[in-house]
């Protein structure tokens, strides 16, 4: 029988893989303590010089991977970050990915990428139901893997997905997976835009030059039946997407349609404004989205809430960014923990958002992610604690 569509969805385990530790516990102790993973990174064959890049450490991974799970010779490195971070997550619940009721969801921009580097544009392991398809084979789960590709709102939209899925009562839990790594394809799409820094971003600094780039990967598992988590409960309450329709790599000028889907997602959320204790914003500190950012959230009158972006520890991950920075806002919840932003000290945006330069300690119960991405495309998830 299908499920009502008021069917409370809840996350019962995450996990995080990134420069800054292996583990969710490992990332949110290292962004207390204000540490990030974006330093100097010299690859020759990308660029005449150095950048600044959140990146694994290439004979880390491996390792982990040899220790993890095992042989690493049939796995791209990309793959690597899915399949260790889905597996520490299993860990923490008793939801199976084997299961029939469960689901799962990989939310990426550019996949196995680097295998377009090799020269080869017909390999199979390009297409990025590849990569999905084999994971989901490798954890025995019988049914068809979905992909979110959305630009940088696919992992808000993954989760909106997967929260839709369990509420039609098709499946009963979902695993997804949101990641991506830096390569040369990456780095040079986004010099040319001239969006890259050459020192530690700032998001909503007055100082801010621009972006840095990061990977990682982040696995979020949804069920329908809290009895799965070992953590408090915390809920995906709310979510919509919007698309502005205003450049192909630029975003709003007026932060109207990522104003209309916060607006959409508290609404369904069954929330106001004034009930969102913090913000996890998109932050990526370039000129253009922290504008159009702090103008949207001024325009859902959110503009006194505590907000933080984590673009100065993570860079950006592309499709793992909402993903990631989703789960550490989850446990943000649960240690009633606003996280810093590391690099803003002035606010350099024209409306006057309250970003936290500085961890803010306060009773937590409802945490908006927002982020927006090429094309256009915007989304707003609302996550609550309890029951």
């Amino acid at each position: 029988m299908a499920a009502s569509r008021m069917t409370a969805v809840y996350i019962v385990s995450d996990n995080v893989v990134s420069p800054l530790g292996w583990n969710t516990r490992d990332n949110f102790a290292a962004l207390l303590q204000g540490r990030s993973g974006v330093r100097q990174q010299h690859r020759g064959d990308w660029s005449d010089g150095p950048f600044q890049a959140s990146m694994l450490d290439n004979q880390a991974l491996p390792e982990r991977f040899a220790r993890d799970i095992g042989d690493d010779a049939a796995w791209t490195r990309f793959e690597k970050m899915v399949v260790l971070s889905v597996t520490e997550a299993l860990r923490h619940t008793s939801v199976r990915l084997s299961d029939p009721d469960t689901v799962f969801i990989l939310s990426t921009t550019k996949g196995n990428i680097v295998l377009l580097e090799a020269g080869d544009s017909s390999e199979p392991g390009l297409l990025l139901s590849s990569p999905a398809r084999k994971v989901a084979a490798f954890f025995k789960n019988p049914n068809t893997p979905l992909v979110v590709s959305h630009a940088c709102v696919s992992g808000l939209a993954a989760i909106l997905l997967a929260k839709r899925l369990l509420e039609t009562g098709r499946y009963r839990h979902a695993v997804v997976a949101g990641a991506d790594e830096v390569s040369r394809f990456v780095w040079s799409g986004f010099q040319s835009f001239q969006a890259l820094s050459d020192e530690p971003c700032r998001p909503f600094d007055s100082r801010r030059k621009g972006l840095n780039l990061g990977e990682g990967c982040a696995t979020m598992i949804l069920s329908v039946e809290p009895e799965h988590a070992t953590s408090e409960p915390v809920r995906v309450l709310g979510g919509a997407l919007s698309n502005d329709a205003n450049h192909i790599s630029g975003p709003s000028r007026t932060g109207a349609e990522l104003s209309e889907a916060i607006n959409r997602a508290l609404d369904q959320s069954g929330l106001r404004a004034a009930d969102v204790d913090f913000i996890s914003a998109h932050g990526t500190a370039t000129l253009y989205n922290d504008e159009m950012e702090a103008k949207a959230f001024d325009l859902a009158g959110l503009g006194a809430v505590p907000l933080n972006s984590l673009k100065g520890n993570f860079g950006h991950t592309l499709g793992a960014a909402g993903l990631i920075e989703s789960v550490l806002s989850i446990h943000s919840l649960r240690e009633n923990t606003v996280l810093p932003t590391r690099g803003f000290e002035i606010l350099g945006v024209s409306r006057p958002v309250n970003v936290c330069a500085e961890a803010l300690i306060k009773p937590l119960k409802i945490c908006l992610k927002s982020a927006s991405g090429f094309g256009g495309c915007n989304g707003a998830v609302v996550f609550g604690k309890g029951g």
